[in-house]
């Protein structure tokens, strides 16, 4: 066998979100690389397809499980099946595109129940009745937005993807000596169905598109490679450290 530091062998990883887009391909790359994927999205339609999608070739078994992480009672009775992880990956989320006047409390709680609070109990309860063990990454999908760097009528979505990369470094401190690691991944625009939803025109697109030195939109199995890097012994002194996957957007 060829020697590979970026196996995911003899791991078990849950992945939210899983039933499109990022989440969905991270699964599947994770299972091509050995790993036993536990899914779980709202959409169990989409979760049965990514299901299928999965390699088994080498001996894994996998799972999936429709849930509402906004739901708590739902969290805690996700946590309870599962069996104790090697990793993590909160993917789960959604953009809304709004401009400071017109904000409205019931999307901004939306969207910070989806993007940062969800993966925040999440994380809680898995700790809390130990489904995480020395060896384990956490990995948690954040964005270039906030982060690196700010643009018109992305408050929202920002302030969470900064919530929850400030959320990650301080779960790295406090589990790190415990042999925990913690970090993130903050992507670019990649093409998935979160931007093309018809918040952007075509016009808007290609004006975006030449902020990009690579002049491409990223994909997902650039961030899900990203992921399997995190989840892997290769980054076993990797933590607290937010990986910038972004084509050179945030060099300009």
């Amino acid at each position: 066998m060829c020697y590979n530091p970026y196996t995911l062998d003899n791991k078990v990883v849950l992945v939210t979100g899983a039933a499109g887009g990022i989440g969905r391909q991270t699964a599947i790359d994770c299972s091509k690389m050995g790993a036993s994927l536990v899914l779980t999205d709202i959409n169990e339609n989409g979760l049965q397809e990514t299901h299928n999608l999965l390699d088994y070739s080498q001996g894994q078994s996998h799972a999936y499980y429709k849930a509402d992480l906004t739901n708590e009672t739902e969290i805690i009775q996700l946590v309870d099946i599962l069996p104790v992880l090697d990793g993590l990956v909160c993917n789960a989320g959604v953009m809304k595109l709004t401009l400071t006047q017109f904000l409205t409390l019931e999307e901004i709680e939306r969207v910070h129940k989806i993007n940062l609070i969800a993966p925040m109990l999440l994380t809680k309860y898995l700790v809390k009745k130990k489904k995480v063990k020395k060896g384990t990454s956490l990995v948690f999908l954040a964005s270039a937005a906030g982060v690196f760097r700010v643009s018109i009528a992305n408050g929202i979505y920002a302030t969470t993807k900064c919530g929850i990369d400030a959320f990650m470094r301080t779960v790295a401190l406090e589990l790190g000596p415990k042999g925990i690691r913690a970090n993130s991944v903050n992507p670019g625009v990649v093409e998935t169905k979160l931007i093309n939803n018809g918040q952007f025109t075509e016009e808007q697109r290609q004006a975006e598109l030449k902020n990009y030195p690579l002049r491409r939109y990223g994909t997902p199995s650039d961030i899900a490679y990203a992921v399997v890097y995190l989840l892997s012994d290769a980054s076993s002194w990797v933590t607290g450290t937010a990986l910038k996957i972004d084509g050179g957007m945030t060099l300009s």
